[in-house]
């Protein structure tokens, strides 16, 4: 089963060289030695179409010629497939296909004596013994000695003459040991030795040349688009071709060949960098501990991110990756923290088993950063050619065996980290601020790319608090409120701008937490908050007005809402509780579901009994006057003399 699959591989028209092996008094005439041959091939994404079940590969076999049943099948005009930027094609046609061929052999028809004086004729096709046909024979596993026979056509030039099973068979086996080697061998070998390059298949996956000289020809896609995974395996036809039916010989022939094609995939996540917070056990390789599309954090926190794509197949020279570029954009709220960019290889989608580490010093990739105008930024992530070239041919993961090179078919993260931002540019609410990423990759034919997107969100929010007096008289200004986080475990610090107080940090103590003063207009809007639980003390209010006797319990919450279009996942949409009550949270700006409205009022302190303002001025006038007869009395006494008496 193995080597049928492979010889499927080859091509859907194999069995076009299998009637090589008729002979030419089969036919019904012999070959018409002043006649051209011309080579239609028809490329199709079998793959999807047998996956879709309108096309079966094993109940299918090319006779060389033309079939329109297959066009009507395959390329439905009615369906069109936009399966990569600039590749637009008809129905299952693969647009962007290059093929390249050589003659590599004349056909002759060659008799032999069996003995007994019976001859057997059959049809043979003679190469030129030199360096560029041991090569081929080579690459297939062959060498001369294979050959039927051999004849000296001069004393320089000797001709060796092939049985056409012996080449079929040859390089279906090199083929099934090792493809990749094989199709890296044959490719480079067409190229060297003058090969001619067919025009790209068109919209309807069609390429065609004609007016070619009669002989046995190699066939090799030389260079695909970004959907082809798998490159057809290289193979062999002759033209002119006896038809299935053994009546009479083709000069056009018709192939079909397969491909194997598939899309990488591309997925950015996020979480809160701080593993304090319980929203993550602080694991840098593992990429499930708190990543997901969405997240939500403070003004001044550090988010992680990381992009995950699962690379496409690489099977040859053909299908090597030529671009690799990932364009990642943060929404005016969020800043880049620099040059911290690391992208790793896996065996596996779960990352768990890494294959190597590359970071901006090794000069594997580039990164750049550029500001949009909008107050968005970019990071542009691009492969050089020394990162390109260990993608497409490191032996570390396939080794030099088998269908497949390079990092073919691993997982590729990139992981760097950003900061929110403690300022106005931020968006507050269900709106998010997106962080989009864009994956453009291409293949060996540099026309034909493919554009992948994802995207996730950070979400933060915000409480606006009207503070009063109920009298109306009291100095906002006296006012103190500090704030903590009673999910988290810490206080808020924050910075005053504009009247409005930005999240700036988070710490443990509270002498070192923000107090929080209302404006004059008795309001007190706090930005940057995540979705977790608080708690708002009233720590000072103004003379003759009576504290809150219990923290104010603030609870905002967020649950799954309306799907992302570019990452076909729910966003967040949250809402609201003051001490245990639902509140409607107002918009800011054009984002709904952003601030938690509430009210706190300071009312008048009780004073301690006195009496009326009479009875105090006469029990005043009393103690003045006591004190001044007092006063008198002492006066008195001090200046008052005994008499002097006299003598006798």
């Amino acid at each position: 089963m193995k080597f049928l699959k492979k010889a499927l591989c080859l091509v859907l028209a194999l069995t076009l060289s299998l009637s090589l092996a008729v002979t030419a008094f089969a036919a019904g005439s012999t070959i018409d030695t002043s006649k051209t041959a011309s080579l239609n091939v028809y490329k199709y994404d079998l793959t999807r179409a047998e996956a879709d079940g309108v096309w079966s590969t094993a109940d299918y076999v090319s006779n060389g010629l033309y079939d329109g049943s297959v066009t009507a099948t395959l390329g439905n005009t009615s369906f069109t497939n936009n399966s990569g930027t600039n590749n637009t094609a008809y129905g299952y046609a693969i647009r962007g296909v290059e093929f390249s061929y050589l003659k590599i052999a004349d056909i002759t028809t060659y008799s032999e004596d069996e003995g007994n004086g019976v001859y057997k004729t059959m049809v043979l096709y003679g190469m030129t013994a030199n360096d560029s046909t041991a090569q081929f024979l080579s690459d297939i596993g062959l060498s001369y000695a294979n050959a039927h026979h051999s004849e000296r056509v001069s004393d320089t030039v000797n001709t060796y003459y092939f049985v056409s099973d012996v080449l079929i068979s040859a390089l279906a086996k090199s083929l099934d040991t090792n493809a990749t080697s094989t199709k890296d061998a044959l490719e480079s070998y067409l190229i060297a030795n003058g090969g001619s390059v067919m025009p790209e298949t068109d919209e309807y996956g069609h390429t065609s040349v004609s007016g070619l000289p009669l002989g046995l020809y190699l066939l090799v896609e030389t260079s695909v688009p970004d959907m082809v995974t798998c490159t057809t395996d290289p193979f062999l036809v002759s033209l002119p071709m006896t038809t299935i039916d053994g009546n009479e010989w083709n000069y056009d022939v018709t192939v079909y060949p397969k491909n194997n094609t598939g899309m990488p995939t591309l997925e950015k996540t996020l979480r809160e960098s701080k593993s304090d917070t319980g929203r993550h056990g602080g694991s840098t390789t593992d990429i499930t501990d708190g990543y997901a599309h969405t997240g939500t954090g403070s003004d001044g926190d550090v988010v992680d991110y990381q992009i995950i794509s699962t690379l496409p197949t690489i099977t040859s020279a053909a299908s090597y990756l030529t671009e690799y570029t990932y364009v990642d954009t943060l929404s005016q709220g969020i800043e880049y923290n620099r040059d911290d960019v690391k992208i790793e290889f896996f065996r596996d989608t779960a990352c768990t088993d890494l294959i190597s580490t590359w970071n901006l010093s090794d000069q594997k990739f580039d990164v750049s950063y550029a500001d949009q105008g909008n107050g968005s930024s970019t990071m542009t992530v691009s492969m050089t050619a020394t990162g390109l070239a260990e993608m497409n041919e490191s032996q570390s993961v396939h080794g030099t065996s088998g269908s497949q090179r390079g990092y073919s078919g691993c997982t590729m993260r990139i992981t760097y980290a950003a900061t929110i931002n403690s300022d106005a540019t931020v968006v507050y609410g269900d709106s998010g601020n997106p962080n989009e990423v864009q994956l453009t990759w291409r293949r060996t034919s540099e026309e034909y790319y493919d554009v992948l997107d994802d995207d996730c969100h950070v979400y933060t929010y915000g409480i606006d608090l009207t503070k009063e007096f109920s009298d109306g008289a009291g100095r906002m200004s006296e006012v103190k409120m500090t704030v903590h986080d009673d999910t988290d475990d810490y206080y808020l610090q924050a910075e005053l701008k504009d009247g409005v107080y930005y999240v700036t940090g988070h710490v443990s103590d509270k002498d070192s937490a923000t107090v929080f003063v209302p404006t004059e207009a008795g309001k007190l809007i706090i930005k940057g908050m995540e979705d977790d639980t608080y708690s708002i003390t009233e720590e000072a209010t103004d003379d003759g007005y009576v504290l809150l006797k219990e923290d104010i319990k603030v609870v905002i919450a967020t649950a799954e809402g309306e799907i992302c279009e570019k990452c076909h996942k729910p966003l967040l949409t949250a809402s609201a509780t003051i001490d245990g009550n639902s509140v409607d949270m107002s918009p800011d700006g054009s984002s709904v579901h952003a601030l938690v409205p509430f009210k706190v009022v300071n009312v008048k302190g009780f004073t301690l009994p006195q009496t009326g303002s009479y009875s105090m001025l006469i029990y005043t006038c009393v103690g003045i006057l006591v004190m001044a007869g007092a006063a008198a009395l002492i006066i008195l006494l001090c200046h008052r003399r005994p008499a002097k008496r006299s003598r006798r």
